[in-house]
């Protein structure tokens, strides 16, 4: 097999017009994932990873905490900085259907190695984005029924048994999510779409019900309160974790291309649609909780969340209810973090990029699923799961490297892709590149410069704001110094591993004669 030019001297290849294999094949791929999903399907990729349920109930008691009723603010500022990301990501999944989406794009608008260190901290983020989804559950079952408390009497997940209960019930989830992601791809996309079809009658309900049940007028969300922490712009920065949390995972859709129909078509809609529903409902809900919480200072607010609200202002029975719809949420969620995570690693192990990648690049051709891939991400985020047990710090720890390490990957897509229009070089805006459909391929014509720049600073501030080690953030017991500095020690040690890895390979292939490293546009699948 001959190694591939390098990504950033290869021309671009022909698009094709027809919806069919030859999508993938003018890249050098075979078609090996079943191309079965329709633009439902598509979306509720994208959407389900954001899972606004999920992650609005995880974390609003959070951002409530340090920003008080002004911290909604962070909601549009975030939605704006990620909607101007995902433009970005719509071009490029038009031009691009590939699976694997950050690490396949990153290389191709720059070079092998930035590219590989993309997917990298892009799967490893995924990972742990995974068993933060988990720990979610926390956060609802326990309200709904008090047995479903397993370790120790206080479901509190900052509280050692709450966050020890979070890990058992995260375990039992990823088990699940993992069968799942084995059994078929049409069970996968089933499961996806009815439980996004619930989330979103389900975010509704709680919507209708909570503007309904107002105790407040909006304009209390230009205050404060008693519980921000460290001045407005301090409660500002602080505050938008929880929008940050949210607001990721819209590529996922992307990430699917190789199993959607028509993808050129399709992916750009779904990746832009999933995004803006997911903030037009997630904000209305925020909202919702603000005006018909019974007390803003009573406390409860700042630690039970949005679980409190529904429970209190809408009665047991019907807050249980919603609830419950809640952990159909976090369930979905957790399936289609798991999913986007195995078509990174399947991706580049299918270019050979990875340890194990003919076993990791393997797929079932009966059930059209890579298994060992989710495998792999069930028990890596079950291992960091068993953090909680450790100490209840772990519970925002693992929540926001999560997000640093999404954003950080996203910027290393829109740095590259902001070069590439600068020089001119952009792929893909000749007339005659079309979808499936013959239409023009999604293009954001003129406002691609100032969007795409405005998109790489807004990421890369948002790494910075994220990352930066805040010891009442993450350490307010105090004494856990790599509590911390988590995110900027794991980041680092995830650098290290990959460099390390990069190094491995680098000195092997030199000990071969006559061979090279493959990459994206690898002939055969299993390179």
């Amino acid at each position: 097999m001959t190694s591939p030019a390098p990504a950033d001297l290869r021309p671009d290849p022909p698009v094709p017009t027809d919806a069919g294999d030859s999508s993938l094949t003018a890249f050098g791929y075979r078609q090996e994932l079943h191309r079965s999903l329709g633009r439902y399907a598509s979306f509720a990729a994208g959407f389900s990873f954001i899972s606004v349920l999920t992650t609005v109930f995880q974390f609003f008691a959070f951002g409530y905490a340090f920003g008080g009723p002004v911290f909604f603010w962070t909601w549009p500022a975030v939605l704006l900085g990620q909607l101007m990301v995902a433009a970005c990501f719509a071009e490029l999944a038009a031009r691009y259907p590939i699976s694997g989406a950050i690490y396949q794009w990153s290389s191709r608008l720059s070079n092998l190695t930035f590219g590989w260190f993309a997917g990298w901290i892009m799967v490893i983020g995924q990972i742990v984005v995974v068993a933060a989804a988990a720990l979610a559950l926390q956060m609802v079952m326990p309200a709904i029924w008090s047995g479903f408390q397993l370790v120790g009497g206080d479901p509190a997940p900052t509280s050692p048994t709450g966050a020890a209960n979070a890990a058992v019930l995260g375990v039992i989830l990823l088990i699940l999510t993992t069968i799942v992601n084995i059994v078929d791809n049409r069970v996968m996309s089933v499961v996806n779409r009815v439980g996004v079809t619930a989330e979103i009658i389900g975010a509704v309900l709680i919507i209708v019900l909570l503007l309904t049940h107002s105790e407040r007028s909006p304009g209390i969300t230009f205050h404060t309160g008693d519980g921000a922490q460290g001045g407005l712009l301090g409660a500002l920065l602080v505050g938008s974790f929880m929008a940050a949390y949210v607001m990721i995972g819209f590529d996922s859709a992307g990430e699917m291309s190789e199993e959607t129909r028509n993808p050129r078509r399709t992916a750009p809609r779904t990746i832009l649609t999933a995004l803006g529903a997911a903030g037009l409902l997630g904000g209305l809900i925020v909202l919702g909780g603000l005006l018909a919480a019974p007390s803003l200072t009573d406390g409860h607010l700042a630690v039970d969340g949005l679980s409190y609200v529904l429970t209190s202002s809408l009665g047991d029975g019907v807050g249980r209810f919603l609830l419950a719809d809640v952990v159909v949420a976090i369930a979905v969620a957790a399936l289609a973090i798991q999913t986007a995570a195995c078509r990174m690693l399947f991706s580049m192990a299918r270019d050979g990029q990875l340890p194990g990648s003919r076993l990791l690049a393997k797929v079932n051709p009966r059930t059209g699923m890579p298994s060992a891939p989710a495998l792999v991400v069930g028990a890596l985020a079950a291992a960091l799961l068993l953090l909680n047990f450790a100490s209840p710090e772990a519970f925002l720890a693992i929540g926001t490297t999560c997000i640093v390490m999404l954003y950080l990957a996203y910027a290393m897509v829109t740095g590259p892709l902001l070069v590439r229009r600068l020089r001119g070089q952009f792929p893909g805006t000749a007339a005659d590149a079309v979808d499936e459909a013959g239409r023009p391929l999604f293009s954001l014509g003129r406002w691609g410069v100032p969007v795409n720049g405005l998109a790489l600073i807004y990421g890369l501030f948002m790494t910075v704001n994220l990352a930066w080690p805040r010891a009442d953030v993450y350490d307010p017991a105090g004494g856990h110094w790599y509590f911390q500095w988590f995110t900027v020690l794991f980041l680092g040690v995830t650098l290290a591993a990959g460099a390390g890895y990069r190094l491995y390979r680098s000195r092997a292939a030199d000990k071969a004669t006559g061979t090279t490293e493959p990459g994206p546009a690898a002939a055969t699948a299993g390179a």
